[in-house]
């Protein structure tokens, strides 16, 4: 219900403490659209010859799997129709999620008919279909995109650069906890976006990179 995601989430906030201000960071440095973004640039420039050209498919790949589907949510928090740029109400999450698949629909079949490099036609073909499944899960359940996300480019990097990047495995821990921390999810929540992100990237990036 509407009520009880903000409630949980103001219960987390209302305990005051240092973990509460970690959290806050942790959450907002992670944010999906901060991840995608990054990913996308780093992919982009790995996968093209010239690191200019690979760096421009990732730059161009942004703007719609990211920059155009955020835009459309601070749009949405200016007008008063969702609650704030993560959209912690599970209820709001529906349209911004079809809008950002759709942005990213458009967003692959440009870059596939511009000749973009397979890589960065994977990444966002494995984005797509994440966001298929966040739109299926949302609508019964409030599982944590951001670990999905978070799940997800690790395993983009690793496949990409190596085994050793598993260093980063901590990190994920830390990202479900802020989730958990600031009341935005339960750890099951966390838990199963993150299964299902990595599933996604796992599968998806692999077999079409």
């Amino acid at each position: 219900m509407v009520d009880g995601d903000l409630a949980a989430h103001d219960v987390a906030a209302a305990r005051p403490g240092p973990g509460l201000r970690l959290a806050r960071i942790v959450t907002e440095l992670t944010a999906p659209a901060v991840l995608v973004s990054l990913l996308t640039v780093v992919i982009g420039w790995h996968s093209a010859r010239g690191a200019m050209s690979g760096l421009g498919w990732g730059l161009f790949a942004v703007v719609f799997v990211s920059v155009i589907p955020m835009a459309y949510i601070l749009g949405g928090v200016r007008r008063g129709r969702l609650t704030d740029h993560h959209v912690r109400v599970r209820e709001q999450r529906r349209i911004p999620l079809l809008f950002g698949l759709g942005s990213a629909a458009a967003g692959l079949a440009l870059l596939a008919v511009l000749g973009a490099p397979r890589p960065v036609l994977a990444l966002v073909a494995a984005g797509l279909v994440g966001l298929v499944v966040a739109v299926t899960v949302s609508h019964w359940w409030k599982m944590s995109i951001h670990s999905a996300v978070a799940v997800g480019t690790l395993v983009v990097l690793v496949v990409t650069f190596g085994a050793w990047l598993l260093v980063a495995s901590p990190l994920l821990g830390l990202v479900g906890w802020s989730r958990v921390r600031l009341g935005d999810h339960t750890s099951a929540q966390v838990l199963t976006g993150g299964a299902l992100g990595g599933l996604v990237a796992a599968v998806v990036f692999v077999l079409l990179r």
